[in-house]
């Protein structure tokens, strides 16, 4: 039995911070996890731009009510259920995700959480637990499942190397250059074969 595990933004949702850049103007926001290795890294900084611009939760709510899926993204996952156990697996948060999800039928999705204050200022975040991309692959391996997992940036490749089979999909020419092993993808009617051929 497989189980696959996926991360969402920028593979089945946009950049959710990319597009409250673009909704600001705020530059450094649109910096990622296909820019910046260290999360934690980048999270500090993420945090102490919205509080230089008195963003709070709500206002990046707001973006993330507008966005929708990316073509293809809801029939790439209901056949991903269909065929084998889908995870989503990803560095964003509960906060964020919940109205994507349900725009995705609602996959299971493992992701993080976020602190606030009593107005909406988001003061910290919350790890579920350190490197849970790979710690979730091997808690599937554990139960003796096989596991195949995808992504794009550089916070997937742990979760990559634990996996039986790691794909890049649509990464960043930098990811590429530095993780030259995993085969790379580009676009979903492709993955949706690769997958296929390797759960059925």
């Amino acid at each position: 039995m497989w189980v696959i595990c996926a991360d969402l933004e920028g593979v089945f949702i946009p950049e959710i911070w990319v597009n409250v850049a673009l909704k600001t103007g705020i530059e450094e926001l649109k910096l990622t996890t296909r820019d910046i290795k260290d999360y934690d890294e980048l999270m500090r900084m993420r945090l102490r731009i919205l509080d230089e611009h008195k963003l709070k939760l709500q206002d990046i709510q707001e973006v993330i009510g507008t966005l929708d899926p990316l073509p293809g993204a809801l029939d790439f996952v209901r056949e991903m259920k269909r065929i084998a156990r889908f995870t989503i697996v990803s560095d964003t948060f509960v906060e964020f995700a919940k109205p994507l999800m349900a725009k995705l039928e609602d996959p299971f999705l493992l992701c993080h959480n976020l602190k606030t204050d009593a107005t909406g200022r988001i003061t910290d975040y919350c790890l579920r637990q350190p490197d849970p991309k790979r710690k979730t692959v091997e808690a599937f391996k554990s139960l003796n499942y096989n596991v195949v997992a995808f992504g794009d940036s550089y916070n997937d490749v742990t979760m990559l190397e634990a996996a039986d089979k790691g794909i890049l999909f649509c990464p960043p020419d930098n990811v590429v250059a530095d993780y030259p092993q995993y085969p790379v993808v580009r676009d979903i009617n492709t993955l949706r074969e690769k997958l296929r051929e390797i759960v059925l």
